[in-house]
């Protein structure tokens, strides 16, 4: 489904991704594990348009999207739930859901569609009318992830989704990524959560100072006693 080859991402003259390259199949969760400032941001903000890479090729079902303009990478399916969740805080639940669908002109599929978003989200449904900027941070979450769902993606960019958040609420929020790639949405995730991300994921990338370091599958990965050392907490 995507396949990203060699690409150099640069801010400035500050060379922020070297040479990353990486495959996410149709169906999979994929993660991409790493410290803080170690790119992972940064590839998902190049994958949906938000940044250009300076050299290399971001190859999605077949054809290029490297460089192109993030509504166009929005309308190929794909969609973007970005660190710190980036809710309109002064539109209500269900404002923000509409604008997730921005780009879709069937009404009646639309307002099916956000039925289908309470579902998952039972909260939002009791919030629908409230401003997002007063909610949770757990339920501000789920309203990024429910929004970009709207735009109807194959491919999901979930950049941090725990951070911030109690442990039953992390529960929560992994638990509905689950069911989001078992109704057919392909996952690529970023998490510091490093054992969260692994227990759910079929694959998973590690980056360090923006080169991917060590890929495998998740168990392989899980098992790794130099990974559990770095990332996992040593257990």
């Amino acid at each position: 489904m995507l396949n990203v080859s060699n690409i150099d991402v640069f801010y400035g003259n500050i060379q922020a991704l070297k040479g990353v390259s990486l495959e996410v199949k149709d169906g999979e969760i994929v993660t991409l594990i790493g410290a803080n400032g170690a790119g992972k941001s940064t590839l998902l903000k190049t994958l949906s348009g938000l940044l250009k890479p300076k050299s290399g090729k971001i190859e999605y079902v077949g054809g290029s999207i490297a460089g192109n303009q993030p509504q166009s990478i929005v309308k190929a399916g794909i969609s973007h739930v970005p660190e710190g969740r980036r809710v309109f805080a002064n539109m209500t639940v269900e404002e923000n859901l509409e604008l997730g669908a921005y780009l879709r002109k069937n009404s009646g599929e639309i307002r099916k569609d956000i039925q289908k978003v309470y579902e998952l989200f039972p909260r939002l449904l009791e919030r629908r009318k409230q401003l997002s900027g007063t909610l949770s941070g757990g339920e501000q979450q789920m309203l990024a992830m429910g929004r970009a769902i709207m735009a109807k993606p194959k491919l999901l960019l979930l950049d941090e989704p725990s951070m911030g958040l109690a442990p039953l609420m992390v529960k929560t929020i992994f638990s509905i990524i689950e069911q989001i790639n078992r109704d057919g949405t392909t996952i690529l995730l970023v998490e510091q959560n490093a054992n969260m991300a692994l227990a759910i994921a079929n694959r998973a990338y590690v980056i360090e100072t923006g080169r991917v370091v060590v890929a495998g599958t998740a168990a392989e990965l899980q098992a790794s006693e130099e990974i559990k050392k770095a990332y996992l907490g040593g257990l």
